[in-house]
């Protein structure tokens, strides 16, 4: 066994990174995130959310056991003709 010296790793300086735009007004910006956890019986089931980044009220959740690409369309397309696009 060798008694050789271990260099320390250099630590990689990072830049920062830019601050997140914030919305000055409702219905400029959503933000939309899929959540999911586990019934008592071990099925799991997901939550889809859409929130509006101004005031963060939320527009719209889908809850089910699967989410289908079909169901997120139809889900926001509603959420659009109630509270039309966001800028």
């Amino acid at each position: 066994e060798l008694n050789q010296r271990i260099k320390p790793r250099k630590r990689i300086v990072r830049e920062k990174p830019e601050p997140l735009a914030v919305p000055e007004a409702t219905n400029q910006c959503w933000s939309m995130d899929f959540m999911h956890d586990q019934l008592a019986d071990g099925r799991s089931f997901r939550v889809l959310n859409l929130i509006d980044d101004f005031n963060r009220e939320a527009l719209s959740m889908e809850i089910d056991l699967s989410l289908p690409a079909e169901r997120v369309v139809r889900a926001l397309d509603q959420v659009i003709e109630w509270r039309g696009k966001p800028q």
